[in-house]
């Protein structure tokens, strides 16, 4: 199956196969009759199945002929729970209609960059916003924005949304958006209260279900492996090396961790970086552009990257630190092997964490042999649980120093 059978527009045809994407995934085909339809959708499918473009691309099919040159009224308005999935949705709305006649103005509205610079591009016309929820509020709530024309409201990631406040949050932006729109809806699970969110939004939607979660994990080779605590990064050290991975992401269980580990592999002379909440959002997006252009080898990071980010290539996702979630191991590893291409997940287990393993794998329908490596083979003993070390402070320039020679500071 091609994306022609959905009777696109030549110019988003030309945006498809200049970014490879030859056959819809199993939400895609679903999804995107229903949107041109005009049908409101509330869709489940996991981590790396396409749930953004399986709305972008119908959005702007049905979109392209309201742009014009004048000054543009918000037309789209998509929430998102973090800013790294804001930009990125942001990104593919760009990317898919760059061979338009008029192409969209599209504002990312997220919090950690100036407020008056994203007011100011809203109200010189703008026709879709991806935002925060937050930021979006702080927005509303200063009387710089007109969503009173909005034509199609997206949530996306909207079970990530809750972590966030949303539920509370939620009610404002239904006040002030229009009242007759489109509606769609995309999350990897329905709990009761994501689906108390989805009645809130609306009573008419048709249910899009992708039942099985094997399909987007079949490509990557999982691994779990036996080793006690003091050999984990010695032991990474040895798995990049030997299987000369070139694009790493770890998963770490606190900052504090990923800050630290970073530091003892540069110390190591790897390419290597953290990647947490507590940086600047000027430090997350250089981080990430340094890891998605091959300049950081290995990023290490807290579960911030375990959703919506969409890197490509990455060789291998190492669970460090196991996820508490059963279900975010599977948002986890679903970091690798995108867009069809294969890639390998590798978990760390011990004594405190075995049943955990054993837990996740029981809940994702999982069956991983357990192994050991030569020269770190596994003792079982009962450890103390330790707090972690202070932060170490590396030789190198920190990413504000960086930024700062850039100009962007």
């Amino acid at each position: 199956m091609s994306f022609k059978v959905f009777t696109l527009s030549q110019e988003l045809y030309k945006a498809l196969e200049k970014n490879s994407y030859i056959t819809p995934t199993p939400i895609q085909e679903k999804v995107i009759p229903l949107v041109k339809k005009g049908a409101d959708v509330l869709a489940q499918a996991q981590t790396g199945s396409g749930k953004t473009a399986s709305f972008v691309i119908p959005v702007l099919e049905l979109l392209k002929d309201e742009i014009t040159s004048k000054k543009s009224k918000i037309k789209v308005l998509v929430l998102t729970p973090t800013r790294e999935l804001t930009l990125q949705v942001a990104q593919t709305f760009s990317t898919m209609s760059s061979f338009f006649k008029h192409t969209p103005l599209i504002v990312p509205v997220i919090g950690g960059e100036k407020i008056g610079e994203q007011l100011l591009k809203i109200q010189k016309g703008c026709d879709i916003v991806v935002a925060t929820s937050g930021r979006l509020i702080d927005i509303i709530d200063k009387k710089q924005i007109d969503l009173s024309q909005i034509e199609y409201f997206i949530l996306d990631e909207a079970d990530k949304m809750l972590d966030f406040g949303f539920a509370e949050e939620l009610d404002i932006i239904l006040n002030v958006i229009a009242k007759q729109r489109q509606n769609l809806m995309f999350s990897a699970t329905y709990s009761p209260k994501v689906l108390d969110i989805a009645l809130k939004i609306t009573t008419k939607a048709t249910n899009v279900k992708i039942e099985n979660t094997k399909s987007y994990v079949e490509q990557i080779t999982q691994r779990a492996i036996l080793v006690n605590k003091e050999n984990k990064s010695a032991l990474l050290r040895q798995l990049i090396k030997q299987n000369q991975f070139k694009s790493v992401l770890v998963f770490m269980s606190s900052k504090r961790a990923a800050d630290n580990i970073a530091v003892k592999f540069r110390k190591y002379g790897l390419e290597a970086d953290s990647f947490h909440g507590d940086l600047t959002q000027e430090e997350r997006i250089y981080t990430l552009e340094e890891f998605k252009n091959k300049k950081i080898n290995i990023l290490f990071s807290t579960d911030i990257a375990s959703r919506g980010l969409h890197i490509e290539d990455i060789d291998c996702v190492i669970n460090y630190d196991l996820p508490r979630s059963t279900q975010t191991y599977i948002h986890r590893i679903g970091r690798t092997a995108r867009a069809g291409k294969s890639g390998a997940a590798i978990s760390f287990l011990d004594d405190e964490n075995l049943n955990h393993f054993k837990l996740i794998e029981k809940r994702n329908e999982l069956d991983i042999k357990k192994e050991q490596i030569e020269g770190f083979e596994f003792k079982s003993y009962g450890s103390v649980k330790q707090k972690g070390s202070k932060p170490i402070k590396g030789k190198r320039k920190s990413k504000k120093d960086k930024l700062r020679e850039q100009g962007l500071k």
